[in-house]
């Protein structure tokens, strides 16, 4: 069927985080939902379990783990065991334990920056030390990994490695080439690698999507993989994600992590998460049709209208990386734009070393809301000049 992505639907007064933060004066697009519906299978088959009217504790579907295996081996041609999968409520949740299964108080996590900052709490929450290292940005704004520097920065008792790809906010895609060099550098270090791959399936320009456990038996031996429908089907509120551990003893120490913490998925996360891999495709292939004429128009836009601002199209995600380091501004660009155009943007600073003067814009909206945040933008920086 096809689905309506250029309709707005109103989402102040529904709890929305990314609505009612800033106020009804301001456009925001800011957290990374999107402001489309969600598929219709999903909609329809919550309405169906609503419209029973009982809902107490809830246990894993029969059909869970084969939907999700059926889609791994579809899509990345990755044979993983039933027992592999963990079901939890929340990537975030499943790097924060990653951080505590792995290591002892004081050893090392390496992040590489910019980076989605939720990150940034995972050494202190587990009394770990963060270790940084800066992503290097090219002429043409596309980042690459230095692997000299990544091997400057470990340090003896660099224990954990959080990757991020596809990247947010960065949007690289990695390719198997780097995702080798990476892998290689964790294993010669006897280092755990906790993969968030949330974004998996947003890729743009046929990328393809390499999970760093599929490299080799040995890497998977040493992988945690973050996986989930959230943001690909627009129900990140529902809190369904997975994580894949293939090895028995990293899995059981996850799952200590877990013990007396980490509640179950609740039944209509179950349900949403469940429909969505099985039934969400078509919705999928239209949803990236358009984020896709989304990225190019706001390519566009920038360069010709937003003077002294820069991207690169991103690779992956439905987030750009905006440079504004050249338009002047006095302060940050999420301040400038917030007051200025009433536009609200996430600073680049709260993403890390190397985020100081850009800000993420999140494109999944109707093509009408994203023209009128960007001509708010441009009317405040003519304003300005």
């Amino acid at each position: 069927m096809p689905y309506d992505f250029d309709t707005y639907v109103d989402r102040c007064g529904t709890y929305c985080a990314k609505w009612e933060r800033y106020g009804e004066d301001v456009l925001p697009l800011w957290v990374a939902d999107m402001d489309f519906r969600s598929p219709e299978p999903v909609i329809r088959a919550l309405q169906d379990r609503i419209d029973h009217g009982i809902f107490g504790y809830g246990m894993e579907p029969s059909d869970a783990r084969p939907v999700v295996l059926e889609r791994l081996k579809r899509l990345y041609d990755w044979d993983v065991s039933p027992e592999a999968l963990l079901f939890i409520p929340g990537v975030v949740r499943g790097f924060n334990l990653a951080a505590h299964a792995v290591g002892e108080s004081g050893d090392g996590v390496l992040l590489q920056t910019p980076v989605y900052y939720p990150m940034f709490r995972v050494a202190d929450y587990a009394e770990r030390t963060l270790d940084e290292m800066e992503l290097t940005r090219q002429a043409d704004g596309r980042y690459v990994v230095d692997m000299d520097l990544m091997a400057r920065t470990l340090t003896p008792r660099t224990r954990l490695f959080i990757l991020c790809n596809p990247h947010n906010p960065v949007g690289r895609v990695y390719t198997r080439a780097e995702l080798e060099g990476m892998a290689q550098m964790c294993l010669r270090n006897d280092m755990i690698i906790c993969s968030d791959e949330i974004h998996a399936e947003l890729l743009f320009d046929e990328q393809k999507h390499i999970p760093i456990a599929t490299l080799s038996p040995e890497v998977s031996r040493r992988t945690i993989t973050l996986l989930a429908p959230s943001k690909t089907f627009n129900i990140a509120g529902l809190h369904f994600s997975v994580a894949v551990i293939e090895d028995e003893a990293l899995r059981e120490r996850f799952q200590t992590a877990m013990r007396g913490l980490m509640p179950s998925l609740d039944i209509l996360a179950w349900v949403a998460g469940i429909t969505a891999y099985r039934e969400g495709d078509p919705w999928l292939a239209e949803a990236l049709s358009y984020m896709d004429a989304n990225r190019h128009y706001l390519a566009e836009y920038v360069h010709d209208h937003l003077p002294g601002i820069e991207m690169a199209l991103p690779e992956g995600t439905f987030l750009a990386w905006l440079d504004c380091r050249g338009a002047g501004l006095d302060e940050t660009p999420h301040a400038f734009f917030l007051r200025e155009a009433k536009v609200a943007l996430n600073d680049g600073a709260t993403f890390g070393k190397g985020g100081e003067g850009f800000a993420r814009l999140n494109f999944g909206c109707p093509r009408s809301l994203l023209t009128q945040a960007l001509d708010l933008m441009r009317g405040a920086l003519e304003r300005r000049a």
